[in-house]
C-alpha cells in the first residue's frame, strides 16, 4: 500500500464496539488506545500476556479462539493475533462485512493503518511512515517535542467566547533560558504585552497577525501605568484572545505579576503564572557567583535598587542582591557600609546578564562608585554586594589589594 492511497481522518469510537484478536503486547497496545477513544471493546484470545491481562476488567474478554461472528456487531477491528493465517480470516470477514480493519500480520493488504498517535494541548499528532512504525514513532516525538517546546505554532485561529491570560516569566533575556512551558504558551498566543527585558528575540518568531502590545519601562519613565496594563490584559482577554504577558525575570518577583493576577481575577479572566528564572540569582551566576556559598554566605536578600536598605541583615557573609540598583549606589553604598560590612566588602555588577554585550565590574564598597562612574556603568544590571564576589573567576586576584577593574564576557560562564 502507498501512502497516496491513503485517506487520513478520525473516529470517534465513543461507546461504539470494536474487536481485538489477540492476546500479546501490540493488540494490547491497540486495545487501550482503543479504550482510550472511549470505545466498548472485546478481546478475543485464548490466552493473555500479562500486559493484555492488566486490561482484563476494562474490556470484554472471549477467552477463545476468533469466530466470524465475532465480527457481526464490530464497528473497527485489529487483527494481532501473531499468526498471519488468523489475521488474515479477521481482516478477511471485516472487509466482507464492511468493517475497517487493521491486520498487523500483513500491513501492506491491511484496509486500516494505525499511526503513531500523541497529543498536546488539544493538537493530536498521528503519523504513517511508509509501514515503518519505528520511523514513524521517531518523527512523532520530535513533532511532539517541537511542540511542547514551541517551536512550532499551537495558536488557535478559532477565536472561543472566552480568552485567558498566562504571565510568563521570560528569564533574564536569553533566548533559550524561558521555561518550556512559557516558550509553548507563547506559541498559542494571539496577543503579547510585552516588557522591555526578557527574552526579546523570541517576538521575531510570532506570526505575523500576532500583536505585540509594548509596555516596557525605563528607569524614571513609565509610558503604560501599571492600572492600565491590567486594563488591557482584561479586555484583550475578554475579547477572546489567549493572552501572553511576557516579562524578564519571574512575574513575581519585583515583577508586578501578583497585581497583574488579581486585575485578571477580579474582572473574572483565566490567569495562569508560569515562574520564570529570576534575574537576582541567574545574572550573578553568569558571573560565575553564587548567591550563597558553604563557608561564606548561607542567606540573601534581594531589594529593588529603589527601596530602603535598612532591614537588610548586617555583614558580609549575607549576600544582598539588588535589582535595577546603578542609578542608586550612591544612596546604596553608604547604607550597606555602615550595616557591619565596610569599605572592603567585595561589590560586582553585572550588566545585561547573559547577553553578548555582558559587563562585569568588581570591586568594593569603597570603590564601585567611582568605578560606576568612570566605566559609564548602566541599567538593566544586578549588584552583588558580599563575599560571594570572590568566588567569581572574573574578581582580581587578591581584592584587598584594591586593584578592581572592568571586565567584558561574551557570554554566561559555564
Amino acid at each position: 500500500m502507498a501512502l497516496v492511497d491513503l485517506f487520513p481522518t478520525s473516529l470517534r469510537l465513543l461507546g461504539r464496539p470494536a474487536l481485538v484478536v489477540g492476546g500479546g503486547a501490540v493488540a494490547a497496545r491497540r486495545a487501550k488506545t482503543l479504550l482510550d477513544a472511549g470505545a466498548d471493546v472485546t478481546l478475543v484470545a485464548p490466552l493473555l500476556s500479562p500486559v493484555a491481562r492488566d486490561l482484563a476488567g476494562l474490556l470484554t474478554w472471549e477467552a477463545r479462539d476468533y469466530r466470524a461472528s465475532d465480527m457481526d456487531n464490530a464497528w473497527f477491528a485489529v487483527a494481532a493475533s501473531d499468526i498471519p493465517d488468523v489475521d488474515a480470516r479477521v481482516a478477511a470477514d471485516a472487509e466482507a462485512q464492511r468493517v475497517w480493519c487493521v491486520n498487523h500480520s500483513h500491513a501492506d493488504d491491511s484496509a486500516a493503518w494505525t499511526p503513531a498517535v500523541a497529543t498536546v494541548e488539544d493538537v493530536k499528532i498521528a503519523v504513517n511512515a511508509g509501514g515503518d512504525p519505528l520511523r514513524a514513532v521517531a518523527i512523532r516525538n520530535a513533532i511532539k517535542s517541537s511542540l511542547e517546546g514551541g517551536e512550532l505554532p499551537l495558536r488557535r485561529y478559532r477565536k472561543t467566547q472566552r480568552g485567558s491570560v498566562a504571565l510568563v516569566g521570560g528569564g533574564p533575556g536569553a533566548e533559550d533560558l524561558i521555561t518550556v512551558r512559557g516558550r509553548r504558551l507563547l506559541a498559542e498566543a494571539d496577543v503579547v504585552v510585552a516588557d522591555r527585558l526578557g527574552p526579546r528575540g523570541l517576538l521575531e518568531g510570532l506570526g505575523e497577525d500576532v500583536r505585540v502590545i509594548e509596555v516596557g519601562k525605563t528607569p524614571g519613565h513609565h509610558p503604560v501605568p501599571q492600572t492600565e496594563i491590567n486594563a488591557i490584559l482584561v479586555r484583550e482577554a475578554e475579547n477572546g484572545n489567549r493572552v501572553v504577558r511576557l516579562k524578564g525575570g519571574d512575574p513575581y518577583v519585583l515583577g508586578r505579576g501578583g497585581e497583574e493576577a488579581i486585575a485578571c481575577r477580579d474582572n473574572g479572566v483565566d490567569v495562569e503564572v508560569v515562574p520564570g528564572v529570576t534575574s537576582a540569582v541567574s545574572v550573578p551566576a553568569a558571573a560565575g557567583i553564587p548567591v550563597t556559598h558553604r563557608g561564606l554566605a548561607k542567606a540573601f536578600t534581594m531589594v529593588s535598587g529603589h527601596e530602603e536598605l535598612d532591614n537588610v541583615p548586617e555583614g558580609s557573609d549575607h549576600t544582598v542582591i539588588l535589582l535595577m540598583g546603578v542609578g542608586t549606589l550612591n544612596r546604596s553604598i553608604p547604607t550597606l557600609q555602615a550595616a557591619g560590612r565596610g569599605p572592603d566588602c567585595p561589590v560586582a555588577i553585572i550588566e545585561n546578564g547573559f547577553a553578548r554585550n555582558q559587563r562585569v565590574t568588581i570591586g568594593t564598597l569603597g570603590t564601585i562608585v567611582a568605578q560606576a562612574q568612570a566605566g559609564r556603568v548602566r541599567n538593566p544590571a544586578v549588584v552583588v554586594v558580599g563575599d560571594v564576589v570572590r568566588v567569581s573567576p572574573l574578581a582580581p586576584a587578591a581584592l584587598a589589594t584594591a586593584h578592581y577593574g572592568t571586565r567584558e564576557t561574551s557570554s554566561a560562564l559555564s
